[in-house]
């Protein structure tokens, strides 16, 4: 055994080696391969302009629609929820006890003050001014025999035929025939008030509801339902309310003297129902709400207001003539506050920091920051940033959809859904 030694150590020696060099080998080939130089790599040289990262996407010209700023008359609208109120509602109950014997309206029938709306049974009424009539009578001729036989005693009394008490005495009788008389003239009145409100009739002008009570019943002062509820229609009123930061503009019109037009609008906040004009304002704020309430008057002819609908209440206080516009869809928002994209002559896109005034429908005036005749982006904007290029399209051209969402100014192309940066302004 001694001796096979010194034959096989050379031999595990060089195997050991080769296996080293090959080891070295490979790991140097590695970190070649990622060490090398980028510009190396195979098919480095095939790579196009959008092969890179988003620096080389910089140059390509972002599709984008545009809208020219222009002067034109802008309308300061403040817009409300309102409520439709009626200026008077009436409950119409019978003033006297009885059996309704007629009913002479249609339920939704538009009446007039005085119309015939129903019928009690008028004869007990009748029988009761019979009656004080009657006894009105009786006292009348008790009257015209106390002063003719006060007359008799007048001249007795010249004659010293009757003594003074006598007289006297037929005096007071006189008087209080008189009395009696004036007692029964009340009766006769009142029985007279009675059969007049057997006959019932409408209060006011408006438009009928449902009719509570059938002919045939029993009736009574005391019924909580009454009749029938007559709503004036015509005109009617719409109260609405706005912030007490609102209410210096309004006030300013107000008091000088002029009048507000208010327009209604239906719950969708599409359709214009009536126009109308501020007739009054609440003389407190809410201090729960911070709000105060307005009153809007409205002839209502063709009975589009009903009573309790809820409408979109647009109080017009002022029209501003001669002011720069642009499309809302411009207007862009970031940590700067409001912002638009501005295409300069070469087609290039500008930051612009506005300051905004009222909006009148699509268009908003712009108080500061835009000359009539500037062009800026109403679609696109997702991709700009400043300084970008730009391909202005036809509005009927279709921009397709930027993947990942809107960027804002200042941040790189295809970083979307990371938000609105601020844009560098000036």
């Amino acid at each position: 055994m001694p001796e096979d030694r010194p034959a096989t150590s050379p031999r595990r020696s060089r195997r050991l080696a080769g296996s080293l060099v090959v080891i070295l080998i490979l790991i140097a080939l590695v970190g070649w391969w990622f060490l090398r130089p980028s510009g190396t790599a195979p098919g480095a040289g095939r790579r196009g302009p959008m092969a890179g990262g988003p620096a080389s996407m910089i140059d390509l010209p972002v599709p984008v629609k545009v809208a020219q700023a222009r002067s034109q008359q802008i309308e300061v609208v403040l817009r409300s929820l309102g409520t439709v109120t009626a200026y008077n509602t009436v409950t119409v109950r019978s003033r006297v006890d009885g059996e309704l014997v007629k009913v002479a309206f249609q339920e939704g029938q538009a009446v007039k003050a005085g119309d015939l709306l129903a019928q009690v049974d008028p004869r007990p009424f009748q029988v009761a001014l019979a009656q004080a009539q009657g006894q009105q009578q009786q006292n009348m001729a008790q009257l015209e025999n106390a002063r003719r036989d006060l007359q008799r005693y007048q001249a007795l009394y010249k004659q010293d035929s009757v003594p003074r008490q006598q007289l006297d005495t037929q005096a007071a009788l006189v008087r209080q025939y008189e009395g009696m008389l004036k007692s029964d003239q009340a009766a006769v009145d009142n029985a007279k008030l009675q059969l007049d409100y057997a006959r019932i009739t409408a209060p006011i002008a408006g438009r009928l509801g449902l009719r509570q009570v059938d002919q045939g019943n029993l009736i009574s002062g005391g019924d909580a339902n009454g009749l029938v509820v007559i709503t004036q229609t015509q005109p009617i009123a719409v109260v609405f309310t706005l912030p007490e930061t609102q209410l210096p503009e309004v006030l300013a019109q107000v008091r000088a003297g002029n009048k507000l037009r208010v327009e209604a609008y239906d719950r969708a906040d599409t359709r214009r129902i009536a126009t109308g004009e501020l007739e009054t304002l609440d003389n407190q704020i809410d201090v729960a709400t911070g709000t105060v309430k307005l009153k809007a008057r409205f002839d209502n002819a063709d009975q589009m207001l009903f009573p309790n609908q809820f409408v979109n209440a647009r109080l017009l206080v002022e029209t501003r003539p001669n002011a720069t516009a642009i499309p809302t869809a411009a207007v862009q928002q970031g940590s700067v506050g409001a912002f638009a994209f501005v295409v300069r002559d070469d087609n290039t896109v500008e930051v612009r920091k506005l300051q905004l005034g009222p909006v009148n429908g699509d268009w908003v005036a712009v108080n500061q920051g835009m000359q009539p005749g500037e062009r800026v982006v109403v679609e696109g904007s997702d991709r700009l940033r400043a300084g970008a290029k730009v391909d202005i399209v036809t509005p009927e051209t279709a921009i397709p959809a930027t993947p990942g969402g809107q960027t804002g100014p200042g941040a790189a192309p295809g970083q979307g859904g990371q938000g609105r940066r601020a844009p560098r302004v000036g």
